[in-house]
């Protein structure tokens, strides 16, 4: 296992600063992460740092509430992916989806998809705020919408990754080609690999440093 390989390196607080962007950049550089993740203003940012690394960038969109109108996260995703993004992080209407709106919260997921063709699709269900058949019923609407990845935590909610969560989108999209990033409270190397065994795909953490630096 290679573990700098398994991390989206992540800032996403309001109060970041351009340098903290090129630091961030910089550390993902240094350790060879898989990805650096950043709000959609800072992706033309990263692209300019990143240039000739094969460092891939992603972008929230609709973050952290996902309850952004559809419209606005289509374009948001159609600008990131224009700025340099190679991934688009999406939150999806998490009122919508307890509200029962499945469709709709589909057919958004769909739009994001198709605007951004062959660029990496991760869905956020912010698994805190969900039952477990909520979270069960956003793993279809993701397969169904032609997501790449499902993703368990914006960060910014009351809860982030557990193991429970992990076990559960497993099962839910057994047999599929859906990948499974974990987020949300991951801070250590103990805990990071936890995840990895489990069967993620991929960890979205701000302490990525301290992870793959660890004894």
């Amino acid at each position: 296992m290679v573990l700098n390989t398994f991390i989206d390196h992540t800032l996403l607080k309001a109060n970041a600063t351009v340098d903290h962007i090129k630091q961030l950049c910089a550390e993902a550089k240094e350790h060879h992460f898989y990805a650096v993740c950043v709000n959609s203003y800072y992706v033309a940012l990263a692209e300019s740092e990143l240039m000739k690394t094969d460092i891939k960038i992603a972008a929230v969109v609709g973050f952290p509430l996902g309850a952004t109108i559809a419209k606005a996260k289509v374009y948001e995703a159609k600008q990131c992916i224009k700025d340099g993004a190679h991934e688009i992080d999406l939150v999806l209407n998490i009122g919508l989806l307890k509200s029962g709106y499945h469709k709709i919260v589909e057919e958004e997921i769909k739009a994001v998809k198709k605007e951004i063709g062959e660029h990496i699709l991760k869905v956020i269900f912010e698994n805190c705020y969900l039952t477990d058949e909520e979270k069960r019923i956003a793993c279809q609407l993701s397969l169904n919408a032609g997501a790449d990845f499902i993703k368990t935590s914006t960060g910014f909610g009351t809860g982030g990754a557990t193991p429970e969560d992990i076990v559960l989108m497993k099962n839910e999209v057994h047999g599929s080609t859906i990948k499974i990033k974990a987020s949300g409270g991951i801070r250590d190397l103990k805990t990071a690999t936890q995840y990895i065994e489990l069967g993620v795909d991929r960890i979205g953490t701000s302490a990525g440093v301290t992870i793959v630096t660890s004894k």
